[in-house]
């Protein structure tokens, strides 16, 4: 819990103005300063400590640093837990953070339970490398999804006008208070990714004879690229740029339906699979056309057909990069397409040869097709009731 405001008076001997803690604050401001830092001292934090969050500009997160923060050492949580501590600091740096001294507490309560779920996981069978494979695959989803909370949660919690001791002890407060209540969320969402992949999994006889699952599949790819992003980026600001691409990935998943799943995003680039060809084709025109209708900049779009390798949670292969290839050479708002993709749905688009290009990595010129949806055949007008004329009308009348 972070300190009483009546144990701030136990630090009041630290010097803050004399180490230039308070330097360029005016009254207010400087008032607010000192009041955070002799919380902060309260609460353990060193002059050291101090000077460097000032220097960094992050003295408002302190406490929600402490509050998020671990009191454990590799080496408690290995008599704990029986994981060896060198294992610990292997994972924690496979999740993209600072590797620990071996002193350093920085693994919390949850990572206790996490090494001794760790630890069934190995005692069950699996390889240390396919738990390593695992870590670094949760460390980089996790560090996106992490980034974009803490966003979010500046955005929606920050305050014009806000003091340094106002948003430190706020925050604090809220990451105590809402941390927790992520824990179903993140559950939740790695169920349910959980069975979609074993529902979409390959267990046939072959797999059971060879004791290994397929480890390729054959799948239409598909990438889809902002034209120009690198020139926009000299054109806008930052802020904006970041708006278009988060645009991109809304919109891709929007247009997502099944079979294709959307794999990620990166930038200014989407990633699509699917086992079918048709409904790839479908999902790329319908972004292109939402791209187009709500006039962002031109997108483009390439799709191949071919094996693929599946190995954690990503897709490489002659496919992926002929896919890539295509994406490159397409016109702005098109979507080309291989040879195979075009005959496994002839007749359900309207297709034009967009002739032969040299790929890179690809020995002979490779035929492309582009892809247009259907158009919808105009209604036939309504048919005019034909009026007699009056002089035959008369003459039926005096017969």
């Amino acid at each position: 819990m972070l300190a009483n405001v009546a144990a701030i008076g136990e630090d009041a001997s630290m010097d803050f103005a004399g180490h230039g803690l308070l330097d360029g604050l005016d009254a207010d401001e400087r008032t607010a300063r000192e009041q955070l830092l002799a919380r902060l001292a309260a609460e353990g934090f060193g002059l050291e400590e101090l000077t460097e969050a000032v220097r960094e500009n992050r003295l408002a997160l302190l406490l929600v640093d402490r509050v998020l923060g671990g009191t454990h050492t590799a080496a408690e949580i290995e008599r704990q837990t029986g994981l060896p501590a060198q294992l610990m600091i292997r994972i924690r740096r496979l999740h993209g953070l600072p590797e620990p001294a071996p002193g350093d507490r920085v693994f919390s309560d949850e990572d206790i339970d996490a090494a001794r779920s760790t630890k069934q996981f190995l005692d069950a069978g699996f390889e240390e490398e396919r738990i390593i494979e695992i870590t670094r695959v949760l460390g980089e989803g996790m560090g996106r999804l992490a980034a974009t909370i803490t966003a979010a949660f500046a955005e929606t919690f920050l305050k014009a006008g806000d003091t340094e001791e106002e948003v430190a002890q706020r925050f604090a407060t809220l990451a105590e208070q809402l941390t927790p209540a992520l824990t179903p969320i993140l559950v939740a969402g790695f169920k349910a990714h959980l069975r979609d992949s074993v529902q979409r999994g390959m267990l046939g006889r072959a797999e059971l004879e060879a004791g290994d699952a397929a480890p390729t599949q054959d799948l239409a790819i598909c990438f889809a690229d902002l034209v120009g992003f690198t020139r926009l980026g000299g054109q806008v600001e930052v802020r904006e740029l970041g708006t278009v691409a988060g645009r991109l990935a809304q919109l891709a998943a929007s247009v997502t339906e099944p079979p294709v799943r959307l794999i990620k995003t990166i930038g200014d680039a989407a990633m699509f699979v699917s086992p079918q060809a048709g409904p790839l084709v479908k999902v790329a025109l319908a972004l292109v056309e939402a791209f187009e209708r709500e006039e962002l900049p031109s997108l483009r779009a390439g799709i191949a057909y071919g094996p693929a390798l599946i190995r954690a949670g990503d897709y490489y292969g002659n496919s992926v990069n002929l896919a890539s290839r295509v994406t490159g050479v397409a016109r702005p708002g098109s979507v080309l397409c291989t040879r195979e993709v075009h005959d496994a749905a002839p007749d359900d688009f309207e297709w034009s040869s967009a002739g032969r290009h040299k790929l890179k990595g690809v020995s002979e010129p490779t035929p492309l097709y582009r892809a247009r949806p259907i158009a919808a055949a105009e209604p036939e007008p309504p048919r005019q009731a034909t009026t007699p004329r009056a002089g035959r009308s008369r003459k039926r009348a005096q017969r």
